[in-house]
């Protein structure tokens, strides 16, 4: 028998589980979140595999859902000094690199840029030559100044990726960095995908120690397990995969719990409501899978364009701090992790969302009796308060005003009843306080492509299947067997506004992992 062991770390909590072949849970673990992470991924393993009193050498598999990238970016720590090579003069001095980032971010990357002549037409046609004298002269300028990754965008590369290529066997020459490409994180948009690109390489180096630290921690308790992360499409990707793409691990989480429900609950489309213990996330299931967004995403501040789930984030989680001062007020300050310390039924003097769910006997945690001599009225307009705050999300979340399933998972779902407006149903499945580690532990590997083609010298089903062909070929490069891999999802955009009667083609293919 093998096992596989999936671990999901939230800000408040870290999730474990072991589950078998036939995709059964043998053992589960909710732990406090330590500020190192690492201990707590520990304390997690210790928990599942007490319960599960298995032998270790038969957990073949590991699956890692990780916050170490989201919370570089927003705390401005630990990232690496970034050298940006743009490929695009004359044509785009006027804007240059990092324009809009929040000061500093910039301070934390460096902030060392340089544009270049080169680039590509929206068709793939030749701009103007990639000057390769005045590319080594950029590069030798950025080992100088001692940058740890280096960044590479080019006009319309997701078209045409010759010139971001040659750049890279350039820089091989010269620099020992890691290495990121644009055409291979964004998409259309140079602005977004040069800062998508910047991203990934700034935390770089984030990644390689998260990983390592992971890899440490099995070896620790005796498991030797081939390694996989979790991304932010809901499926896995190899950890040398992850080292090159650590940016695609930012919101891997909600993603993780998406499929998470979607596994428990059976249910293909519906609405996700994954309640922890700082926040509420609201995503929606299409076809099993997260639902992305269509809009430029934010990230520490600074606007991308690659892929990411189409969420809402609303402060209502299991340690959100209740007051009836002036009225009702649920969060969004949360006593996060501190939650078995701090909270009313555990002994603390601070009143949370929990305490509220105890009263109402909707969980049994901690003393019930410390919160006893709550005010029956004020009780209710908190839980009414809770209630409506995720109604309000989950009807921002929907595309037509018809009633859809609704699915309840994380630990804080305990806050909510079991009826909700909008919902034709609510569910909250077996194991739901450990959906986003079983999301981990059950995911397909997947690979995509978002790029423009022109219809003039190929028809469309030459360019379909083109598209097709790279993405199934990136899920095999990311750990997908070959055999197992198939197109998902596939979306044509017509792109009226460009001459060349050019196609915007997303494709994703996924399949299961090749160790199985």
């Amino acid at each position: 028998m093998s096992y596989r062991v999936g671990i999901d770390v939230g800000g408040t909590n870290t999730d474990a589980v072991i589950v078998d072949k036939e995709n059964r849970v043998m053992a589960k673990v909710k732990v406090a979140t330590t500020e190192d992470v690492t201990t707590g991924i520990l304390n997690a393993l210790d928990g599942v595999l007490n319960e599960s009193a298995i032998d270790v050498a038969e957990i073949k598999y590991a699956m890692l859902g990780t916050t170490h990238c989201t919370n570089a970016i927003v705390e401005r720590k630990n990232l690496a000094k970034v050298g940006i090579v743009r490929i695009g003069k004359p044509a785009t001095l006027s804007i240059k690199p990092l324009i809009a980032w929040p000061e500093d971010l910039v301070s934390a990357i460096g902030g060392y840029t340089h544009i270049i002549s080169g680039g590509h037409e929206y068709d793939g046609r030749e701009l103007s030559k990639l000057d390769e004298d005045e590319a080594r002269k950029a590069l030798r300028d950025l080992k100088e100044k001692g940058i740890e990754a280096l960044a590479i965008s080019a006009v319309f590369s997701p078209v045409n990726s010759e010139h971001e290529l040659r750049l890279a066997e350039i820089a091989r020459e010269i620099l020992d960095v890691p290495i990121t490409l644009s055409h291979e994180i964004g998409s259309i948009g140079l602005l977004e995908r040069e800062n998508a690109a910047v991203i990934n390489a700034a935390v770089v180096k984030v990644a390689k120690t998260a990983i390592k630290s992971f890899q440490n921690a099995l070896e620790e308790k005796g498991i030797e397990a081939k390694l996989f992360i979790t991304q932010n499409d809901g499926t896995l990707m190899s950890a040398e995969y992850a080292l090159r793409y650590p940016v695609l691990t930012i919101a891997s989480g909600p993603a993780n719990s998406l499929r998470g429900a979607a596994f428990l609950s059976g249910l293909r489309d519906g609405i996700v409501v994954d309640v922890g213990g700082t926040t509420t996330d609201i995503g929606v299931l299409v076809n099993g899978f997260p639902r992305e967004s269509s809009v430029a995403v934010e990230i520490g501040g600074v606007r991308t364009n690659f892929r990411m789930p189409d969420l809402i984030s609303i402060g209502l989680g299991g340690g959100s701090l209740v007051s009836f001062e002036n009225g009702v007020k649920v969060g969004p300050e949360s006593v996060g992790y501190r939650l078995e310390r701090e909270a009313t039924v555990f002994g603390g003097d601070k009143l949370t969302a929990t305490d509220i769910a105890v009263y109402l006997r909707r969980a049994e945690l901690g003393d019930p009796s410390r919160v006893s001599d709550l005010e029956p009225a004020m009780v209710e307009k908190a839980a009414e308060k809770m209630k409506t705050m995720v109604e309000e999300a989950i009807d921002r979340m929907k595309t037509s005003p018809k009633p859809v399933p609704v699915i309840l998972v994380g630990g804080g779902s305990i806050l909510l009843p079991d009826e909700l407006k909008g919902a034709s149903s609510v569910v909250k499945p077996e194991n739901f306080e450990v959906a986003n580690a079983i999301g981990a532990a059950i995911a397909q590997v997947s690979g995509e492509i978002d790029r423009v083609f022109s219809l003039e010298e190929k028809g469309r089903e030459e360019v379909l299947k083109q598209a097709k062909e790279i993405a199934i070929k990136e899920a095999i490069e990311a750990g997908a067997d070959p055999k197992t891999v198939e197109i998902v999802d596939i979306e044509e955009i017509p792109l009226a506004y460009l001459p060349g009667n050019a196609i915007r083609i997303r494709a994703k293919a996924a399949g299961y992992l090749r160790i199985f």
